[in-house]
């Protein structure tokens, strides 16, 4: 197997995207963690959060020359939610974006399962390639994972200090890459004959 994925237009893409993809993403998640820790402001913290996702988002066009879907949609929700709560001086806003990303996430693949479509494909584009019904599997395990993600990301900010929250988001990222991997040798047992080796497949951009 080699390590490449297609870029869309049929050229081989090297793996190494993904790679300088998640540095910079766990890259804009300390910086906004540093910030808040240094200011104990989350207002000031948040500046930093939507400077860093509009630098995602701008990273992750020059590597793969085009906007990924998952990664532009929780890119965006971060700078939604990121200039209202500047604008609002609500910081609350900035801690409910998880919750709302990660629900709408778990909605959406959960919900595609009675009706045997595949948005997760879609979501990931040409990261893998792996049979349909492995597709289903996956779908199911990440739509579970958003889903708790969503209900735990609302006891913890609602019930928690704004710095015991920033740590659980930290946390989450590392969580996130961990679950990734555990879903290799799945993807690696029903990867299509002509698919490249795949990588973990993040559920958290860290934005």
């Amino acid at each position: 197997m080699t390590d490449e994925t297609t870029t869309p237009n049929g050229a081989p893409a090297p793996k190494s995207g993904q790679w300088i993809r998640q540095a910079v993403d766990f890259g804009a998640l300390l910086a906004f963690a540093a910030a808040y820790f240094i200011t104990r402001d989350m207002i000031k913290a948040t500046w930093v959060l939507v400077i860093a996702s509009a630098l995602a988002l701008a990273v992750g066009f020059l590597v793969e020359k085009r906007f990924a879907p998952l990664p532009l949609i929780t890119g965006l929700f971060a700078l939604v939610f990121g200039t209202m709560t500047i604008v609002f001086q609500d910081e609350s806003l900035i801690k409910i974006k998880l919750t709302v990303q990660n629900a709408l996430l778990a909605v959406v693949l959960l919900g595609s399962l009675p009706l045997n479509r595949s948005p997760f494909k879609y979501l990931l584009g040409d990261a893998i390639r792996v049979t349909d019904q492995a597709w289903r599997v996956l779908t199911l395990r990440y739509g579970l994972y958003f889903a708790t993600i969503a209900v735990a990301n609302e006891l913890v900010w609602r019930t928690q200090s704004d710095g015991t929250w920033v740590q659980f988001r930290v946390g989450l990222f590392i969580l996130a890459i961990v679950f990734g991997l555990l879903q290799i040798p799945f993807i690696m047992k029903n990867l299509l004959p002509t698919a490249g080796e795949p990588g973990p497949i993040t559920p958290d951009p860290g934005i």
